[in-house]
């Protein structure tokens, strides 16, 4: 069985508070993209996993699919073992959702495969345990989310026809350096009110991270402003990765870009 995990962006990200966890409380806007991985998965007599694409740093033990399988054999010990091949296509560590998108798709794989018939809200407690971007993944759908990201609520909103271009420079920006730049606040404005009124985006949808993140990587605020020198009608970094995206109209003239970026274009 084949699935195409896609990646995210985040329309406004806000850092509202610490929790005394340690994560932060957020709020923002994930939206699906059409740029995806590949995953399949079939009944073996004995468990493998191998990836192709994009080479996929540290223990495999800790990828987000394989703990995904782990979490559902846990609640259901007699699962038959499982052929796990994953082609990487989303950029790592980029904001874009990647490996949290591979998670997700995981559970609701498995539940087919398996006839779980498990419903998308047990899908979401699953998924939560995998990660704070996990459960947005399940319905895939632009969501408003808050808490670490787990706290979804449905949001009418249609980018069809829009144009995205996604670039990646290959820019690490860590966790820790990301937030290490960001003073928690009380968002300035309404999220789903500045959503519904798109001439409010560029001045007042923001990605909190994007100042400490710019100023120490000008280069990515370079892309950002390239955007809009090509058209963009809003551009912003997503999550706390170095990805920037730009939507647009329509599909704009062709946008030189260095040979080294990852350029991911297409019609939302």
């Amino acid at each position: 069985m084949l699935s195409f995990p896609n990646a995210k962006i985040n329309l406004g990200l806000h850092i509202t508070s610490k929790r005394k966890d340690g994560y932060h409380e957020i709020e923002t806007c994930m939206v699906p993209i059409p740029l995806c991985d590949a995953l399949e998965m079939i009944l073996d007599k004995k468990p493998s996993w191998n990836s192709t694409g994009l080479e996929i740093p540290g223990d495999p033990k800790d990828n987000l699919i394989l703990k995904a399988e782990k979490v559902l054999k846990k609640d259901f010990p007699g699962l038959p073992n499982l052929a796990i091949h994953l082609h990487k296509n989303i950029p790592m560590g980029a904001g874009l959702g990647g490996g949290s998108s591979d998670g997700a798709f995981a559970l609701k794989l498995m539940n087919n495969l398996f006839d779980l018939h498990l419903d998308d809200f047990f899908l979401e407690e699953y998924a939560a345990q995998l990660g704070s971007d996990c459960p947005f993944f399940i319905e895939n759908t632009p969501k408003i989310a808050r808490g670490r990201g787990e706290i979804l609520d449905p949001i009418s909103l249609d980018l069809k026809g829009t144009w995205i271009i996604l670039i990646n420079p290959g820019i690490h920006v860590g966790t820790k350096e990301a937030y290490s730049g960001v003073t928690p606040s009380a968002p300035k404005g309404n999220l789903e009110e500045i959503l519904q009124d798109r001439n409010r985006w560029k001045a007042e949808l923001v990605n909190d991270f994007e100042p400490s993140i710019f100023k120490n990587h000008p280069e990515i605020a370079q892309i950002k402003a390239k955007m809009y020198e090509a058209g963009s009608y809003y551009s912003a970094m997503s999550g706390s990765g170095s990805s920037v995206f730009g939507l647009f109209d329509q599909k704009p003239e062709p946008i030189t870009w260095k040979d080294s970026y990852f350029v991911f274009e297409s019609e939302l």
